[in-house]
């Protein structure tokens, strides 16, 4: 099952304006264009913010995510014609031959069951052509970063076009390691709606991460820092032989 935030028609018109600032993904934008790749699979794409910004650039992109809602708001979007879009995951994609796949954000974590995970790794593997790679991130468990993820940190008015203002916030409801469970919500000033959406995210170490990728027939290239995020993140860069 898809989060509330992403596979609610509702919310997931409002999570662009939300989150405006996607720096986080000028680094991908980066390593796609130092890999000269031309073909990009970009697995939970979400609203397809990451897929048309290459798309823009003349790359030819495949968007996959399991949430409809999700897919809705990216097809609505300028440009959204030149990038194949596809409601599902990378376990059962049709057969494609890319030189770069990718899970920005909280994609790679929002995977939780070892086995869904595995099958995401295959899946990625087998869309690439040999020497393709994939590339990924993922918090480092060790900075605790749900510590930081409350009310008082988080809570923001926005006031969004055509909706009018929205209060949001974040409060962790559960800590398992190595599940966090949170909680956002969302008041709709326009007609006074409260919705709430929980989320989970795995994090996994780097020797675990790695020791899959391995085991999945990746070769590990790098683990390198998110540069927004610095210090904070593992990004891998795996690649099929």
């Amino acid at each position: 099952m898809t989060d509330e935030c992403f596979g609610h028609p509702r919310l997931a018109a409002i999570y662009d304006p939300l989150d405006p600032d996607r720096s986080d993904l000028d680094a991908y934008v980066q390593m796609t264009e130092e890999f000269g790749a031309r073909q990009v699979l970009d697995i939970g794409c979400g609203t397809g913010v990451f897929a048309l910004l290459l798309a823009e650039r003349g790359i030819e992109v495949v968007g996959v995510d399991p949430a409809q809602a999700s897919i809705d708001v990216a097809r609505a979007k300028p440009g959204s014609e030149q990038v194949h879009w596809i409601c599902g995951d990378a376990v059962a994609l049709p057969p494609m031959q890319v030189d770069l796949a990718t899970m920005t954000a909280n994609a790679a974590q929002e995977i939780l069951v070892p086995q869904a995970w595995r099958e995401t790794l295959r899946g990625a593997y087998e869309a690439l052509r040999p020497g393709g790679r994939l590339v990924f991130e993922t918090r480092d468990p060790a900075k605790r970063a749900w510590e930081e993820w409350n009310r008082e940190a988080s809570y923001r008015v926005t006031e969004i076009p055509d909706v009018g203002p929205v209060e949001s916030w974040v409060q962790v409801i559960e800590v398992s390691e190595p599940l966090v469970t949170f909680r956002w919500t969302y008041v709709f000033a326009a007609d006074g709606e409260v919705m709430t959406s929980d989320s989970t995210l795995r994090f996994r170490e780097r020797q675990e991460v790695e020791t899959e990728l391995i085991a999945q027939g990746y070769v590990v290239e790098d683990v390198c820092d998110a540069p927004d995020r610095p210090g904070k993140e593992f990004v891998f860069v795996a690649r099929r032989p």
